[in-house]
């Protein structure tokens, strides 16, 4: 994820321009934990149109996936945090990594059992191993160079994060929307219905299994390296500390617009197969609309990599506030025009999400020092977004259209624009305080 220049401090480390660890090593082993937590959060969006087909869900039915998912930050996020604190990032890794291989496992019981809430709790299980690996992967990455590069380093890291979302949708459409039978759950009851749906579902079981085989390699490699970080420091601070930095405006701010932007770039995502398959759209069938999503993450990842080099000398509140008024743009022509023009215009909303998350990230969290740990754990919590507002656009979109249930994320990018217009002059002074140095 991209950081502001001059915004390490963010993430804990010095106000040198040395790095604090001398292990150049691990930077490929962070970048293999963006690849990994990316992969599998996109792969919510190929799945989503799979039970709903096999669930005979609604929209806003579907869209509890991603809530039981997302949901999982605001429960996570501050006691991961303080358990990342007391084990060390390395252990909280390991942590993360074997809670997201239970969670791959539970999808063996969801399908044989054949019923909905029990995919929703694999989903949950799965997530909180996600949180904390990216409470790991946020900061760690600051402390593997030199200060006045991180916002370059995090944003290339956040590109294996896109390559993860790039990847994992495509080789999913193929491997789980490819196996759709003739037959539609709709057509069915009782008994046949309980056993084409576990049938269905055993293509998203083996594809997690394989994800829990990987799992297991990653952990047991990282557990080696366990004592890798020599003299990790932590301020041991209480949730009321924590909850305190929102009394800042400056990142009060900031952790509102993580909300919205994941939520408006999780809503997007979690129901483009079902825009791009509307007959005035692409009219495309769900296995060719499901490999598209690829095009939407591939545009973060493009945009990931030129961000890494254009933040290095553009003001990024400013590029923020840019990319923000580029996707409403984009979401206007999407829900207003038909055809190629209205389909690839909301794909092309992936390209202005490439800086936002890691840019809002670092602004909000400019000179937050030994506090560090603290400040992931509440944008972890703020990432929660992802579980609101898919469900409010899969509600609107349920009572309207999918084309103008889009103004829900337009509105999103818009207090996001005005955060960057808001943040672009850099934070003033290192904090050590609870709630002195407010921000300009």
């Amino acid at each position: 994820m991209a950081m502001a220049p001059g915004a390490a401090s963010a993430a804990g480390m010095g106000a040198s321009d040395t790095p604090q660890v001398d292990a150049p090593g691990l930077n490929y082993f962070v970048f293999a934990l963006f690849f990994i937590f990316g992969g599998i959060t996109s792969l919510n969006d190929v799945i989503i149109p799979k039970l709903k087909e096999l669930f005979t869900l609604n929209f806003f039915e579907a869209s509890l996936v991603q809530f039981w998912f997302f949901i999982a930050y605001a429960v996570v996020g501050i006691p991961g945090a303080r358990l990342v604190k007391r084990l060390g990032y390395m252990r909280g890794a390991v942590a993360g990594l074997v809670t997201m291989m239970a969670g791959c496992l539970m999808f063996i019981p969801a399908s044989q059992t054949a019923l909905f809430p029990m995919f929703l709790f694999a989903y949950f299980v799965l997530a909180t191993g996600v949180v904390l690996v990216q409470i790991v992967a946020n900061p760690l990455i600051s402390l593997l160079g030199p200060e006045r590069t991180t916002s370059s380093r995090l944003t290339f890291a956040q590109a294996f994060n896109s390559l993860g979302t790039t990847i994992f949708p495509y080789v999913g459409a193929i491997l789980i929307l490819g196996s759709l039978a003739g037959v539609s759950a709709a057509q069915l009851s009782g008994e046949e219905l309980a056993a084409y749906r576990t049938a269905e579902s055993q293509a998203i079981v083996n594809g997690y299994l394989g994800l829990a085989a990987a799992l297991a390699v990653v952990a047991g490699v990282v557990w080696l390296f366990r004592d890798r970080l020599g003299g990790e420091k932590h301020e041991q601070t209480s949730l009321a500390d924590g909850l305190a930095l929102l009394k800042r405006p400056r990142f009060g701010y900031g952790a509102a617009c993580i909300f919205l932007y994941v939520g408006a770039e999780v809503a997007i995502g979690s129901f483009i197969v079902s825009f791009l398959m509307q007959s005035h759209v692409l009219g495309l069938a769900e296995q060719d609309a499901g490999k598209l999503i690829s095009l939407y993450w591939g545009g973060a990842l493009v945009g990931r990599f030129i961000g890494s080099a254009v933040l290095r000398f553009v003001s990024p509140g400013l590029t923020l506030a840019a990319v923000a008024g580029g996707a409403i743009t984009l979401i206007a022509i999407a829900a207003n025009t038909s055809g190629t023009v209205a389909g690839y215009s909301l794909l092309a909303v992936g390209l202005m999400n490439a800086i936002m998350f890691p840019t809002i990230f670092s602004l909000a969290c400019e000179k937050l020092g030994p506090r560090a740990a603290d400040g992931s754990g509440i944008i972890n919590v703020a990432i929660a977004g992802g579980a609101i507002i898919p469900p409010m656009y899969g509600a609107l979109a349920d009572a309207t259209s999918l084309a103008f249930a889009l103004v829900l994320p337009a509105a999103c990018y818009a207090i996001i624009a005005g955060f960057g217009v808001f943040a672009r002059k850099p934070a003033v002074g290192p904090d050590t305080s609870g709630v002195a140095g407010i921000f300009e």
